[in-house]
Parts: structure tokens; C-alpha cells; sequence
């Protein structure tokens, strides 16, 4: 089933995430909605708050990146083929190498895309899908979309790493996704 994505402006994008445990209510079939949300809205990454759920769980899909990418541009990246996988109750152990930049956008925060900076490699510890625990280093884009993603579960949103300036000058944008006045082609649900 398709899930609506929560918009900027919604309580649940702010909140740290709880832990979950095996066993917790229809996680299988929580996990099916949101891979099938995350690409009927042509996303590569979702995060349990994106759909209304406030529980530290991600999918992340980097191979569909890399599927569309020119040879010559996979070079440019270390982390190809990508990755595909379920994080639960992720917890970063490490951050590594230099930031760079990326532009970035959001599933919540539609129509606006940013350069954000981010470190090149992440190690996380994490459960899969079918709660065994993993820790693993990841890189490159794919280090960039698990971050971003991560982010979700504790409370961030990628326009926080912008300056001031350029969050006052994208205020009414915000405002405007708040109140339902964007139009994607995905179900949204609004604050309030």
C-alpha cells in the first residue's frame, strides 16, 4: 500500500525516533509500504517519519542510481552498484573522510533542492530486516542517502545544514508545503 508523505511543517519530522523490537505490529508488511512508497514517489530513500511513524526504521535503494548512470560518471563514485537495505534502529559508530557536497532534495520538502554537505563515508550499526545486527561502512552516495535518511530518525531535515540566509529566503516555500500548496505526484499528508 502506498503511504502519504508527511510534509515539512508536520510534528513528527522533528521528533527523535524510538527503537523498536522484534515483534513490533505488522513491521513485515510496515516495511513492504514503504519500499512500494518510496518509488511510486521516485524516491531512493524513505525514513519511518516521512510516513508518520515516529520508530528508527529506513529503506535506502542507491542501485536504482547507479542503474541510470553513465559509465563515466560511475567512476566519479567509489560505493557503485549501491546499495539496497533495511536500517533499524541504525546508530552511527563512525564518521570518516572529507565533507563534499551533493544537491540534495526531500520527499517531504518537495520542489526544493539544495548543495549539502555531508562526510564521505559513514559506519553504522544497525538491524536488517530480519533484526540481525549488522555494522557496516558505507560511501560515497550511498553514505550521502543513509545520512540523509538518518537524519529523519533523529529529528533533521537537510535545509538544516543551509546557512540562515538562504532558510529565510526559501521561508515562503516552506510555508507554501506547509499549507498543501505544492503539487507532486504523490500523496502528501499536511500539518494540521
Amino acid at each position: 500500500m502506498i503511504l502519504p508523505i508527511v510534509a515539512y511543517g508536520h510534528p513528527v519530522l522533528r521528533k527523535v525516533a524510538k527503537d523498536i523490537k522484534p515483534g513490533y505490529p505488522q513491521l513485515e508488511k510496515f516495511i513492504e509500504d514503504m519500499w512500494e512508497t518510496m518509488y511510486a514517489s521516485s524516491g531512493v530513500g524513505l525514513a519511518a517519519p516521512q510516513v508518520n511513524k515516529d520508530i528508527r526504521l529506513f529503506v535506502v535503494d542507491t542501485e536504482q542510481m547507479f542503474l541510470s548512470m553513465d559509465e563515466e560518471d560511475k567512476v566519479e563514485y567509489p560505493d557503485a552498484p549501491g546499495v539496497k537495505e533495511v536500517f533499524i534502529n541504525a546508530h552511527i559508530a563512525e564518521l570518516e573522510g572529507d565533507e563534499w557536497p551533493y544537491n540534495e532534495g526531500c520527499l517531504s520538502i518537495p520542489k526544493i533542492r539544495e548543495d549539502i554537505y555531508r562526510q564521505e563515508s559513514v559506519t553504522l550499526q544497525y538491524l536488517d530486516a530480519g533484526f540481525q545486527a549488522h555494522k557496516k561502512t558505507f560511501t560515497g552516495l550511498s553514505a550521502r542517502v543513509i545520512l540523509h535518511e538518518y537524519d529523519h530518525i533523529e529529528g533533521k531535515l537537510f535545509i538544516d545544514y543551509i546557512s540562515p540566509l538562504k532558510r529565510k529566503l526559501m521561508k515562503g516555500k516552506l510555508n507554501d508545503i506547509s499549507k498543501g500548496k505544492v503539487s507532486v505526484d504523490y500523496k502528501m499528508m499536511f500539518p494540521g
